[in-house]
């Protein structure tokens, strides 16, 4: 399952959720948490059963629960029982012991997703999760300030402060000691497509592998960020054929440069991020 792009959709929008197909997501997050008001969950939730009772073949569907300790999380959860939904999406999530109890109430199997950077006890459990049925791992830099009574998590020119800079690092290593894929978060500034693109390049560059979108002009921006580029997959091809034709070596020469084990590594990588 390849997912590039993860689309949020407000549950209480259906008209939405019909448009959202066909914008080129790898996947929908339908949500029933932060986008939609107390008043309004019991039929976001009808509308996100309805929804994926009848599209459930066309895309690769998640929904995001509320958290674990919400007085909505129970009925959430009945509301996908029995439905195709592939995956879940839990908020607020604090490690594996999260993912077990999420488990145990779930009324099916389904991948989860956790939001793993949210309140202050969960950062300090990043490196505890491991690849149980885990779509990935994710972060979020919007409730963690809320919750330690920060006034926000960037600097002027958008960057992360240092905090949010370590969670987003420790996300990402977390996500890679699982051995899962590690997911970028949101770019707020939707009408800013430029700054985006540059975002999700640096996401890439880390070791992200993909990223949630809040809007629909985003998605096409992302998933060109986090696709190899034909040049790229050429070299990676180039690396491991020379790697195939020369067994047993430590260190080779390609194209004036040294390549070893680690060069080799990050090229099959690629080739598997490719597809090819």
């Amino acid at each position: 399952m390849r997912l590039r792009s993860l689309l949020f959709v407000p549950g209480d929008r259906p008209e939405r959720m019909e448009k959202a197909l066909g914008l080129g997501a790898d996947a929908l997050i339908l949500d029933l948490e932060d986008s939609v008001a107390a008043g309004a969950k019991a039929a976001a939730r009808s509308a996100v059963r309805e929804f994926v009772e009848m599209r459930s073949g066309d895309a690769t569907l998640f929904v995001r629960v509320n958290p674990l300790d919400s007085e909505f999380v129970a009925d959430d959860l009945a509301a996908i029982g029995g439905t195709a939904v592939r995956g879940v999406v839990l908020p607020k999530a604090e490690g594996r012991a999260s993912v077990a109890e999420l488990r145990r109430r779930l009324p099916g199997e389904y991948l989860l997703l956790p939001i793993a950077s949210e309140t202050p006890r969960a950062v300090f459990t990043l490196g505890d999760y491991d690849d149980d049925h885990l779509a990935g791992l994710t972060w979020g830099a919007e409730d963690l300030p809320a919750a330690i009574g920060a006034s926000t998590s960037r600097e002027a020119d958008g960057g992360y402060t240092d905090p949010y800079r370590m969670v987003r690092a420790l996300t990402l290593f977390g996500a890679h000691a699982a051995g899962v894929p590690a997911i970028e978060t949101v770019y707020p500034d939707f009408r800013d497509l430029e700054g985006l693109a540059a975002y999700a390049a640096r996401g890439r560059r880390d070791g992200f592998t993909g990223m949630m979108a809040i809007h629909p002009a985003q998605v096409p921006v992302i998933n060109a960020a986090f696709s190899p580029s034909e040049a790229e997959v050429a070299h990676a091809r180039a690396v491991v054929a020379l790697f195939a034709a020369n067994p047993g070596a430590g260190a080779l020469q390609l194209g004036g440069k040294m390549v070893d084990a680690p060069h080799l590594k990050a090229a099959e990588r690629l080739l598997a991020l490719a597809g090819v």
